[in-house]
């Protein structure tokens, strides 16, 4: 069971635009939520469930709207949360910027898509470049540009149009990995691990069927093969377009994509990962009246890879001035309003080691000890590397008309959260 009705409301609690899709539940129910939540509020006990008498409310808080789907029945609470934020999702890609103002100037656009994203209080055609095929806006008015139901509402494809036709068939396969680490004061790895994606860049004709093979640890013990590099994939979450049951019985990712950009699928990988840039740090206090900031980064990463884009932010004490740096490479800036110096590499080589002092007048040291020490964070990106050592061993690319298609694939790794704390 999913949601009896929709509605979006201002943060006084007023109906700017509401769907009713079962009518099991009073329209005049909602007049409860706010005052509900107010009660909650003061409380300090916020629930994302608001219940009066047998009406549930969940309910999601967007800018300066609340979105809230109620029901009387036990609904699958995360089918409708996904739904909830599903239509921030649409709404945004419609509008830019999600606000009272956005759906009071585009009712009748907002009303149309609340028809089409469900149907019964079931989610249907929930991807915004179907939607767009039909549903189009030209300011405040709603242009329907297909008198006939397109195929993709009746279709089992609902992700993606019959009849594209491109020139030259291609799929542009992205693998990203961003590397959460935190580092302690004595240089010990407290906790890591590598969020990654599969992103596609699809400009394939007609209804193919893709099939995607990875050097996938499950797969390879599945088939008895157990050769070369292999990676446990943890975590994992599909696009709607992955045949699940494919996966879940023998690990082929098999599925036709959407047109253009998607992502394939999400990933973690729990495992210990060695810092790729290493950082260590020394302050000195001098008589109360300077301090002296030396940070040495270090590329523990192949020799063969550069990380680009380098930012290593060092956090300095809020009252010092007259800033002075000497680097072996990059450049270094002050941002008083941040609190942080900000060494900038633009091209940092695997192996090499790299120096940067600071000097800054310090008028009130005695403050500094009182201020926490925020860690050193550090950003970049390699390309043409993962950390984890996934591969995308073949892309099959199986369509009627026969036609030849080029999977071309790229390998990224980036830093996420990726905090050195210095002493």
């Amino acid at each position: 069971m999913s949601a009896s009705a929709v509605f979006v409301l201002d943060l006084k609690g007023k109906v700017l635009i509401c769907r009713n899709y079962k009518g099991e539940t009073d329209m005049s129910e909602i007049d409860h939520f706010l005052p509900l939540l107010m009660v909650q509020e003061e409380e300090g006990l916020l629930c994302p469930v608001l219940t009066h008498g047998n009406v549930h409310f969940l309910w999601i808080k967007h800018s300066n709207l609340y979105l809230v789907a109620t029901t009387n029945k036990n609904a699958n609470a995360s089918l409708v949360y996904a739904f909830l934020y599903k239509l921030v999702e649409v709404f945004t890609e419609y509008f830019t910027e999600l606000e009272e103002e956005s759906i009071q100037d585009n009712f009748v656009v907002v009303y149309e898509l609340l028809d089409e994203l469900m149907d019964f209080g079931f989610p249907q055609t929930t991807d915004s470049k179907i939607l767009q095929e039909y549903i189009t806006q030209e300011g405040t008015k709603l242009e329907v540009t297909k008198a006939r139901v397109p195929t993709t509402v009746t279709n089992a494809v609902s992700w993606r149009s019959e009849g594209i036709k491109y020139k030259k068939n291609e799929v542009f396969i992205d693998v990203i990995e961003s590397i959460n680490v935190l580092v302690n004061a004595n240089g010990t790895v407290m906790s890591s691990d590598i969020v990654g994606s599969v992103k596609l860049k699809t400009m394939l004709s007609g209804m193919p069927e893709l099939r995607l093979g990875l050097n996938d640890r499950v797969l390879f013990a599945l088939t008895g093969r157990d050769k070369g590099k292999t990676v446990s994939i943890e975590d994992v979450k599909f696009h709607q377009c992955v045949r699940l049951s494919r996966f879940e019985s023998d690990r082929t990712i098999s599925f036709i994509p959407p047109d253009g950009e998607s992502e394939l699928m999400s990933y973690r990988i729990n495992t210990h990962v060695k810092p790729l840039i290493w950082i260590e740090s020394v302050v000195e206090k001098f008589s109360h009246s300077r301090v002296e900031i030396m940070v040495k980064a270090k590329g523990q990463f192949k020799k063969q890879s550069v990380a680009n884009n380098v930012e290593v932010r060092i956090p300095v004490p809020s009252d010092a001035d007259s800033p002075k740096f000497k680097t072996s490479t990059g450049h270094a800036k002050y941002v008083p309003e941040k609190n942080l110096v900000v060494w900038t590499i633009k091209s940092f080589p695997g192996g090499k080691e790299f120096l940067m002092r600071a000097h800054f007048g310090l008028p009130s040291v005695e403050n500094a000890e009182m201020e926490g020490k925020p860690p050193i964070t550090v950003k970049f990106e390699i390309p043409y590397f993962t950390v984890s050592g996934i591969q995308v061993r073949y892309m099959k690319i199986i369509e009627k008309s026969g036609y030849q298609a080029l999977p071309w694939v790229r390998y990224i790794t980036q830093s996420g959260d990726y905090q050195l704390r210095s002493t």
